[in-house]
This record gives C-alpha cells, sequence and structure tokens, in this order.
C-alpha cells in the first residue's frame, strides 16, 4: 500500500481526493514555502483498506438507513452507535504498521519522540464548496506509537458525528461513506495562537484582515470558549485599523504531555495577547497565503519562541453570500411572514428550527434560529445567532428582551414560524419592521454621521443609564456615553456561573463557595468596567416555568397556572434565603476589593413583610456598615406606592419602576401573551398615572427614583413627563442610549423654556 502515506512535500491542492481537504492544503503551502509544520497525511485509501478489512461500512449502512436528521434523539444515538462501530474495529496490521513507520521517521527527522497534533481531513472538508470547520476531531499533544494509532482511529470515528451527520445531509452529501485522510503533524508548542480572516467574512470587504489571538493554543478560540484579542488590519499597507483586547479567562497549553486549561489572572487575562509587530507579522503571512491561493482565507496560525507557524488553512465558504449582500432590493423581495419587530436591525442567514435546547447541536454560527419560544437556558445558542424568530411572545418577552442585548435583530409572535419557514433556507429577518424575507436582501447603511457613539450628544441633569446582564458586553457599553448601569440583570450571570443547571443544584452539587466565586467574578468584570459610575445589581428573578427549564429544575420548581404572577422575586427569597445570601456574599466581596459603585436591588417586591425580612439578611452581612450602600426596590407591583414610606423607614433609598411589568399588572395584561399584545401599552393614561405617583412620592421622601424601559427612548412625550415629575435616571438598552439623552435633553429644554416665559 505505497499510496497509504504521503508527506506534506509530495501534496498540493489538488490531492484533496486522497488526502483530504486539511491535508491537501498543507501540502499546498508546504510546497508554497510557507511556514507550516512538518508531517504527513494518512490517505483515504488507508481508510479505505481499514474499512474492508473490518466490513464496518456495511454496519454503519445499517445503522444510517432512514435516519431522519431532523430527529434530534434519533441522530444522537445513532451518531453514538456509528462511532462506537469504528473505534470498536481492530486496525488490520498492514495499516498500523504503516502509520508506525511514518510516525517514527517524523521522530527521527526532528530527532525526538514528538509531540504531534491528529486531525482530520475530510475529502469535503476545507474546501470552497463547504467547510466542516470544527465538526470533525483533532488531537492535540499525541506521543507515541499507540496514543497515534488510536488518536488515528478517533478521528475516522468522527466522520459520524451527529454534527457531521447533520452537516452533510444538509450540503446534499451522502451521510454514509465519506472517506477521511487523516493528518499527524509536529505539534507548535504555542505561546500565542489563534485564527485570521484574510477578507471580513461578514462584510466582505477585501482589504480588512482580521486576526483573533489568545495565549497559548488556539482550540479555544476556535471553539469559542473564551473572548479573543480583535486585531482589523489593512491588508495592503498592514496599518492596524483596529485593536480591541479582550479577557481571556485561561490558556490551553500542554503540560506534562497532557493538554490543560489554565486560569489566567486578572492582570495576565486582560494583556494584549500580539504587539504590533507580531500583529503584522502575523498578516503578511496570511495576506501571502491569500495571494497564493487567489481566494480569501480562513487561517489557523501559532506563536512558538517568536517563530509563526500556520498550523492550517481553508477557503472563506461565506465570501459569496457577503458579497450577494447588495444583491436583492426590498422592493423586489418576497415576504414569507410577518411578526412583531422586537429587536432592531437586519440579518441574513440559513433557518435552523430548534424545538428544545438539545437542538442546539444543530446550530451553526450566524444561522438564523427558530423557535417557540426561548428561555433563559437559550442564551448562549442566542449568542451564535445572527437573528432571532418565534412563534410566540410579545414586546417584552424573554427573547425580544434578550436580543436587544445582545444587540441581535428579533422577530416574535408570528404564531408560525417553526411550521413555515423550512430549515436550512437563507431568509432575511428585518428585526425594525417584522418582516421575513426570502433569500439574502440589501444591508441597510447607517447614516455615517452617527457613526461615533455620543458626538455631539447634550448634556442631561437627567442620568442617562444602561441595562445590562451579558458580561461580554461590560466592556464596550462602558465606552458609551452612559451614567452608570441601572438594571445589572442577575440572569445571564447566574446561567453561566451555573452552566445551565438549576442553581439549586448546582449548589448541591458543586458547592456553595463555587457559585459565590463565580458570581462574583461576574460582578467584577461589570464594576471594574463602569467604575466610579453606579451599577444597581437586581438579584435575580427567574419565574418559576424558567427556573424549570434549566437542568435539574424539575425537581425544586412547582407547575403555576400563571407563573408571571407566581412564584417570583422577593417572595421566594423570603421562602428560600440561601441563595439570595449567596448573591448577596458576591456582592460584598466586590466592595471589599474596593469597588463600592456595586449596589443592590430586590425584585418583584410585593409587601412590607417581604422587604422587612430581606433587609434583615442584608444587614446581617454587614452591606448596611457602608454608608455609600444604595438598596433599591423595583416599583413593579402596584401596591408599591402605598409601602413606600415605610420602605424608606427600613433603609430602601431609591426606586426603579419597571415599566414592563408594572404596565402588565396595572392593565392585568399577561405581557408573554401574542394575543394581548395589542392591548399592552406603557402609554396607557392609567399606567402613567401611576408612574406619577410613584415619582412624586419619591421626591416627597427624598429618596432616588429610576425606570428601565424602551418607551423614553421611543416616545419623546414619555421622557418629557418622566421628566417633568422629577425622576433621577432613566435606564434603557444600549442600542437606543443616543436617542433617549436627546430625548431627555429636549425634554428638559422645554421645562427650562417654559419656566422662562412663565417668569416674564
Amino acid at each position: 500500500m505505497p499510496e497509504g502515506i504521503k508527506w506534506f512535500k509530495e501534496l498540493s491542492k489538488s490531492d484533496v481526493g486522497i488526502a483530504g481537504g486539511k491535508g491537501a492544503n498543507l501540502g499546498e503551502m508546504t510546497q508554497a514555502g510557507l511556514p507550516v509544520p512538518p508531517g504527513f497525511t494518512i490517505t483515504t485509501p488507508t481508510y479505505r483498506r481499514f474499512t474492508q478489512a473490518t466490513g464496518i461500512l456495511d454496519q454503519i449502512k445499517d445503522v444510517v438507513h432512514g435516519l431522519d436528521v431532523d430527529d434530534n434523539a434519533a441522530l444522537l444515538q445513532t451518531a453514538e452507535d456509528a462511532k462506537r462501530i469504528v473505534v470498536g474495529a481492530k486496525m488490520p496490521k498492514d495499516v498500523a504498521d504503516l502509520i508506525a513507520a511514518a510516525y517514527k521517521a517524523l521522530c527521527d527527522q526532528e530527532g525526538e519522540e514528538l509531540y504531534v497534533a491528529v486531525r482530520s481531513s475530510a475529502t469535503a472538508e476545507d474546501t470552497a464548496e463547504a467547510s466542516f470547520a470544527g465538526m470533525n476531531e483533532t488531537f492535540l499533544n499525541v506521543r507515541g506509537k499507540k496514543d497515534v494509532l488510536d488518536s488515528v482511529k478517533k478521528c475516522w470515528a468522527s466522520l459520524y458525528g451527529a454534527r457531521v451527520i447533520f452537516y452533510r445531509v444538509k450540503q446534499g452529501f451522502e451521510s454514509w461513506g465519506m472517506e477521511m485522510g487523516v493528518v499527524v503533524q509536529k505539534m507548535a508548542d504555542a505561546d500565542k495562537a489563534g485564527v485570521a480572516f484574510t477578507q471580513n467574512p461578514a462584510t466582505g470587504a477585501p482589504n480588512e484582515l482580521i486576526i483573533e489571538a489568545a495565549f497559548g493554543l488556539a482550540d479555544p478560540v476556535v471553539a469559542g470558549e473564551i473572548s479573543p484579542d480583535y486585531y482589523l488590519v489593512e491588508k495592503d499597507t498592514l496599518n492596524i485599523l483596529d485593536q480591541q483586547v479582550k479577557y481571556k479567562k485561561f490558556k490551553r497549553v500542554r503540560r506534562d504531555g497532557q493538554t490543560v486549561d489554565i486560569d489566567l489572572s486578572e492582570e495576565e487575562g486582560r494583556r494584549q495577547v500580539l504587539d504590533e509587530d507580531e500583529i503584522k507579522a502575523v498578516a503578511k503571512v496570511c495576506r501571502d497565503i491569500e495571494n497564493h491561493y487567489a481566494w480569501g482565507q480562513d487561517i489557523e496560525w501559532a506563536i512558538e519562541d517568536s517563530k509563526i507557524y500556520i498550523v492550517q488553512s481553508r477557503p472563506i465558504t461565506t465570501l459569496d453570500m457577503a458579497k450577494e449582500a447588495e444583491g436583492i432590493a426590498d422592493e423586489d423581495a418576497e415576504v414569507l411572514l410577518r411578526g412583531l419587530g422586537a429587536a432592531p436591525g437586519r440579518a441574513s442567514g440559513e433557518v435552523r428550527i430548534l424545538r428544545n435546547v438539545e437542538d442546539g447541536v444543530n446550530l451553526n454560527e450566524g444561522d438564523i434560529l427558530v423557535t417557540v419560544m426561548t428561555a433563559p437556558d437559550w442564551v448562549p445558542l442566542m449568542r451564535k445567532a445572527s437573528a432571532i424568530v418565534t412563534d410566540q411572545g410579545g414586546m417584552t418577552c424573554h427573547a425580544a428582551i434578550v436580543s436587544r442585548e445582545l444587540g441581535i435583530p428579533a422577530i416574535v409572535g408570528t404564531d408560525g414560524a417553526t411550521t413555515t419557514l423550512e430549515d436550512g433556507t437563507l431568509v432575511t429577518v428585518d428585526g425594525s419592521t417584522g418582516d421575513i424575507f426570502a433569500g439574502r436582501l440589501a444591508v441597510k447603511k447607517e447614516d455615517k454621521s452617527e457613526a461615533v457613539v455620543g458626538r455631539g450628544l447634550p448634556v442631561t441633569a437627567t442620568k442617562v443609564l444602561v441595562n445590562l446582564g451579558e458580561p461580554s458586553l461590560a466592556e464596550r457599553i462602558a465606552k458609551l456615553p452612559v451614567d452608570g448601569i441601572g438594571l445589572l440583570r442577575a440572569e445571564f450571570m447566574i446561567i453561566e456561573a451555573c452552566e445551565g443547571i438549576h442553581p439549586r443544584r448546582f449548589v448541591e452539587e458543586h458547592g456553595a463557595e463555587m457559585f459565590v466565586e463565580r458570581m462574583y467574578k461576574s460582578l467584577l468584570t461589570f464594576a471594574r468596567a463602569f467604575n466610579p459610575r453606579p451599577i444597581t445589581y437586581r438579584t435575580m428573578d427567574f419565574r418559576s416555568n424558567e427556573f424549570r427549564d434549566l437542568q435539574g429544575g424539575n425537581d425544586y420548581e412547582p407547575n403555576e397556572a400563571n407563573p408571571m404572577i407566581g412564584y417570583r422575586g422577593s417572595f421566594r427569597y423570603v421562602t428560600e434565603p440561601d441563595l439570595f445570601k449567596l448573591e448577596l456574599e458576591a456582592v460584598k466581596r466586590v466592595r471589599g476589593v474596593g469597588l463600592r459603585n456595586l449596589h443592590v436591588m430586590l425584585p418583584f417586591v410585593r409587601t412590607i413583610s417581604e422587604v422587612r425580612q430581606l433587609v434583615k439578611y442584608i444587614d446581617e452581612i454587614g452591606l448596611f456598615d457602608d454608608m455609600f450602600f444604595d438598596l433599591w426596590v423595583m416599583a413593579e407591583v402596584p401596591s408599591v406606592v402605598y409601602y413606600m414610606d415605610q420602605y424608606q423607614k427600613l433603609g430602601v433609598r431609591g426606586i426603579s419602576i419597571g415599566s414592563n411589568d408594572l404596565t402588565q399588572l396595572v392593565l392585568a395584561i399577561d405581557r408573554d401573551s401574542e394575543v394581548l399584545a395589542p392591548l399592552f401599552n406603557e402609554m396607557d393614561e392609567a399606567v402613567l398615572d401611576h408612574i406619577r405617583q410613584l415619582l412624586e412620592r419619591a421626591g416627597e421622601l427624598g429618596m432616588k427614583s429610576s425606570i428601565c424601559g424602551q418607551a423614553p427612548s421611543v416616545f419623546p412625550e414619555y421622557a418629557s413627563k418622566l421628566v417633568q415629575w422629577g425622576i433621577d435616571s432613566i435606564s434603557v438598552n444600549w442600542d437606543v442610549i443616543e436617542q433617549t439623552i436627546r430625548n431627555v435633553a429636549s425634554a428638559e429644554q422645554k421645562l427650562l423654556l417654559e419656566d422662562a416665559r412663565a417668569r416674564r
């Protein structure tokens, strides 16, 4: 079997059939003189010899025959069965000897028993027609004959991973029988590594080269496990146009022959990965690769002892779609479906219909996530999507609120998106109008005069704050012209801290200290980014149905007919004080390191007895010992206006009006109901009058007052009334900060003008 092994120097890009996409590209770059670590490819005839000698293909064909890849449970089970067949088969002696001999020759060439990377190289992988990036397996820091042979078999087995089978079928490939080469390559023991795109994959801009970088190996960057540094380079001149240094939580490195993750300190994690010379050096090598291929490339690179290595390169498969962004004009587009435009913006991508969180295995980066309704444990999936579409929900449902915070377009309350839209079809979602169009529409160009956030904005006496909850946005939003965070939601942080597990189950399994420490780190991220501007942290306010959707939630949550007004908010803390105390401990630790800008807000307060009990817990933990600590309550329940003087006597210093829940309770409208959505109106006179009473009473008692909701940014007259009634601050989502500042400034100027005229 002489063709069973091919060294990189023997391969070119035309050898995909025998070496797979990755092996062919590494050979092509080696022949071009690019800095590729040495290695060889176990060819597809070798895999074919393995399948023929073991007879596994007939077994696999029987397993996958008739599989409905849209049936997630069946897909997962079939994938596991198929992989088990491959891994369990004994490798023929001639195949094992061939691979072992090639590994020994590579080691002899380098003068030591090498650590190698063993990577899949499928025949439809890393080509211009399709990219199976990240779907087939890679094994790092493999050393020794036995481990190399085991890793090769595992690579072959990864041909039958759930994501691979699903993607192959949707891309028109056969669900079984594809052949695979396997790359065995000297492992770069990287000090720094990452990925690069030689053209902007989102916009198709041909002269924009993007580099993402992290400490250690590149795998956490590729897998999206960390937020890498971001560098935007002008390709022709290598001038650095933009750089964003992110907080890297850990680095993946080789230690004692094992691939391990090492947590980074706050200082290490915030250090810039590449200096200016390194950015330009990586960019130049990547530019050389693109010039060689004459096509935009998605490249994985590494730096070891100041030397740059290229680990792999593949064509950017989305460039044609990006270039089509100017294709279909609005007037020529077909409207497939309409709903409520819940988060502004326009995005295009393939429809991915998810029935539950487990279906998320099918969601690719940039897909349009279509489902009945999202819940808190969907947030990690929502981060991957380019837009969200739901059957149910109104403007204040979970999908709408989270999408606005994440800055992605969303349409809710379509009634039938999951049954009308077809999985895998290309659509454009316009979250401003609520329209879903067939195909990819032209991107709406923004007014260049508004391109620089904050430029030319008026100064206001009324503070404009931001609603936030997503830790990854903290540093970015802190640069905006806001006076602090008026509503820091606990929910995103708790989902992340507990890894999608119900908090009570998480504490039972991992201990209270781990929960506190993780919450402390998340809160610290916000406190540092915004210091000294104030942050008001609203402790968790999951409803029972949302809690139940978390892993293990069924063991702890009641079944309620209307959870919107059920077991939630402050009453839950009175009943289950232990979790509340853990949150308070995390807050105390943040304030204990000198970040005294972090304050606490009690959610969904109904009665004086709740506040009295929770104030007792806050006092016991020592937060009231600091005279600069502020305790707030959410003013969502109409009873708050009645109890305000008693709240003030208990030490509450401020109220924040939750306009969504307040509107719901004043008008008796379930805000999650798409049927009642036409009646939901924050501008209703009854709602406005209740807000007036709250603000005027707060002023009389010397309490601070705020509101968290979108109405002040949408309705100038709403902002005018709030200012007139004496509100201290207005908190909105980050995407409408500028408009809110302008509305508030206009309201303040109107009051001054009216006062001046009255004095004449």
